[in-house]
């Protein structure tokens, strides 16, 4: 057996000992543009995703103790009530910042220290920075280094212990009681793939706000003296042997750990759908205006996909027609019909009115997919290529490289706070420009601020 001690611990002294002063220029900007991103479309689907109603409801009728805020609807309810509506309404709409590996750490990271900042008080703007930016590097660590085989759903099992260790370090843990907030969350490092993959359910935009509440509770508790798991991640039966049968690397987890950064390789999305959509997305936009076509001129779209994408056509009937909007975020054949239709893909394309609306659906039709194991997904999601066949004969072929929000076209801050103002429009309480800009300023200068409770005032 090995002498060193778990990862557990060692992830723990870690987060205990990082300092503001320590982060890299690149790590505060991600954190920072982060923090917005996720405040951004977490309003939004307040006002565009009619299932998180149901959540606000039983969040909000249940009340409690007056600490955080749910975000979009107003009221205060205890924090890790919060943090799981928050958590929820920040991926439903599958809007939120991803790694370039795919997989998403900030709709669960935001949202715990969002409300654990809110119940504490007079958290600085570093603090809340350093957090988010530890958070962002534990999931990369983990996301990146353990032998996944799209069987796990990643976002939440590695992702309850980057939302914990952000959580821990927000609300100043020793190391001792953080590496027991660990073991106190693994109670809920959970969910697998079929989530995602799977028809019909509530549950793919929903599950971050799991994450977010367990990291909030986990935290809470260890901070009570409530005591974990020895030996969390690498004994016998730990995390790593039973999740991931023992393919993990170490090694590579610790590398440069507290002198490197990860997070600072975050990408923000231009458009509402599942990552792995994206590259599809942009060739059709580009094929259709580089070539002046019209929906009407259209015989035929073919996708190549590798084994990740083909999950995103099939059934193919269904997948065409998807019934729900979560499922049309999912749908390839959709996107690229709504991309092809609409000549670009906004915010307010994702509606009721667009599930039913018969030019979407008639390009939909025409979606053909072409299984390319060239394309399969290994670590880094891949460039999907794709033709379009026109009526008249032509045929146009593209690869979707480039796409915006990639690391080789990465948004800036101005369209991320052009995103932020579109998101903070639709919500169920809107926000007016006023205070959207106010917030988008007081954001940019995060670490000036003594407490960011001027910064979450505008949301109130």
């Amino acid at each position: 057996m090995s002498s060193n001690p778990d990862l557990c611990h060692v992830f723990s002294n870690y987060i205990e000992q990082t300092r503001f002063e320590e982060l890299s220029k690149e790590a505060v900007e991600a954190a920072k543009k982060s923090l917005l991103d996720i405040i951004g479309v977490t309003l939004a689907g307040s006002g565009m995703e009619p299932a998180v109603r149901g959540v606000a409801d039983v969040v909000l009728d249940a009340g409690g103790r007056e600490e955080s805020s749910v975000l979009g609807f107003g009221g205060r309810v205890p924090a890790q009530s919060a943090a799981f509506a928050n958590g929820v309404m920040a991926h439903c709409l599958d809007f939120d910042d991803q790694t370039p590996w795919g997989a998403h750490p900030d709709s669960s990271v935001v949202p715990a220290v969002l409300a654990l900042a809110e119940r504490k008080g007079k958290v600085s703007g570093r603090d809340l920075i350093t957090s988010v930016a530890i958070g962002q590097d534990l999931f990369v660590r983990l996301r990146c280094n353990v032998g996944w085989r799209q069987d796990w759903n990643l976002s939440s099992v590695v992702g309850a212990f980057s939302a914990t260790a952000a959580a821990a370090r927000l609300q100043g843990l020793t190391h001792e009681q953080i590496a027991h907030a660990f073991g106190i969350a693994s109670m809920q490092s959970s969910g697998t793939m079929e989530v995602i993959f799977g028809i019909g359910s509530d549950l793919r935009g929903m599950y971050a706000g799991f994450t977010a509440q367990c990291a909030v509770l986990a935290v809470l508790l260890a901070q009570k003296g409530i005591t974990g798991i020895a030996n969390l991640f690498e004994a016998r039966a730990g995390i790593f042997n039973v999740y991931f049968a023992g393919k993990y690397d170490r090694d590579t987890m610790v590398d440069r750990l507290g002198k490197d950064y990860l997070g600072a390789s975050m990408l923000y999305k231009a458009w509402p759908a599942v990552g792995n959509v994206h590259t599809y997305i942009h060739a059709t936009i580009g094929l259709m205006k580089e070539h002046g076509l019209k929906s009407g001129d259209i015989e035929q779209i073919r996708v190549f996909v590798g084994d990740f994408h083909q999950r995103m056509c099939y059934p193919l009937d269904i997948r065409r027609a998807p019934a729900t909007l979560l499922d049309a975020k999912f749908s390839l054949p959709f996107c690229v019909a709504l991309a092809a239709t609409h000549g670009q893909i906004r915010i307010s394309d994702f509606s009721a009115e667009s599930l039913r609306d018969p030019q979407v659906l008639a390009i939909a039709q025409k979606v053909v997919p072409v299984e390319d194991s060239s394309l399969d997904w290994k670590v880094k999601i891949p460039d999907g290529r794709m033709e379009i066949s026109t009526r008249d004969g032509r045929s146009f072929a593209r690869e979707g490289n480039n796409v915006p929000g990639s690391p080789e076209a990465p948004m800036s801050w101005e369209q991320i706070a052009a995103k932020f103002r579109d998101c903070a429009a639709v919500a169920a309480v809107p926000m007016s420009i006023e205070k959207a800009d106010r917030a988008i300023e007081l954001l940019r200068d995060l670490e000036s601020l003594d407490d960011v409770g001027v910064f979450l005032q505008t949301f109130a």
